[in-house]
């Protein structure tokens, strides 16, 4: 299980999450944190990672901005 902090890249977060998950091992499970204010976007990023063929196991927003995710990778 790793986790990555990707709050720092605002809402240029999403093109780096998907090259760590391309880029992880089968079955891997990811921790990851990001901002996003817009709760369309939040749904968009949802149905990509299913049509990735990723499992999210859980999502969590902990304030206004910040959002967790957890996910396991269906590994490249």
């Amino acid at each position: 299980m790793k986790r990555y902090d990707l709050r720092h890249l605002k809402r240029d977060f999403e093109s780096r999450m998907f090259d760590i998950i391309n880029n992880s091992q089968k079955s891997e499970v990811l921790i990851f944190l990001f901002e996003t204010i817009d709760e369309d976007c939040l749904q968009k990023l949802m149905r990509d990672i299913e049509e990735n063929g990723d499992e999210i196991l859980n999502s969590l927003r902990f304030n206004e901005v910040d959002w967790t995710m957890v996910l396991r990778a269906k590994g490249r």
